[in-house]
């Protein structure tokens, strides 16, 4: 095993494959849909708050915003990730003042020849940063979980619908 202060710095794990983005040149073009969601859990106050507006804006609509920004940038932000051509992307919030929960949704569509799946993902994840910035001035105890896919289509692997 290398001594750790030679590899400080190194990009490639030791003994590893050197990273490379996979090529999907030789792909069908075909239409690719894929859906995320996640949760924000606070406080009920907090996410009445957020529904009524701050002194900053309107938080939820801010956050919907943020999160059709990242499914367009997530290559920039996911090095195994393609350039990929976005037909459609949306970001819904709902949030639930009695029970404190913000339930958040993004559906990315694509007709290229690589998944909109990690599109999807950041797109929700983004967006509940978003509102977790929102949040902290009234609840710093906020949690963001329950990040996942709940379906795509399109592509060799097929259907996937989570259970």
């Amino acid at each position: 095993m290398s001594d750790p202060a030679e590899t400080a710095g190194s990009t490639q794990a030791v003994g590893g494959p050197p990273a490379n983005i996979v090529e999907v040149g030789g792909k069908e073009v075909g239409e690719r849909i894929a859906v995320a969601e996640c949760v924000l859990s606070t406080t009920p106050e907090a996410c009445d708050a957020l529904v009524a507006g701050t002194r900053k804006g309107y938080p939820i609509e801010a956050a919907k915003v943020a999160g059709l920004m990242a499914a367009k940038r997530t290559p920039e932000l996911l090095p195994y990730c393609h350039p990929i051509a976005v037909t459609s992307a949306t970001v819904v919030i709902e949030p639930d003042p009695s029970s404190g929960r913000i339930r958040i949704e993004a559906t990315v569509k694509a007709m290229d020849r690589t998944g909109v799946e990690m599109e999807a993902l950041t797109a929700a994840a983004i967006a509940a940063l978003s509102v977790y910035d929102a949040t902290k001035q009234f609840d710093r105890s906020a949690e963001i979980s329950g990040l996942h896919l709940l379906s795509k289509s399109g592509g060799k692997s097929g259907d996937y619908h989570r259970a």
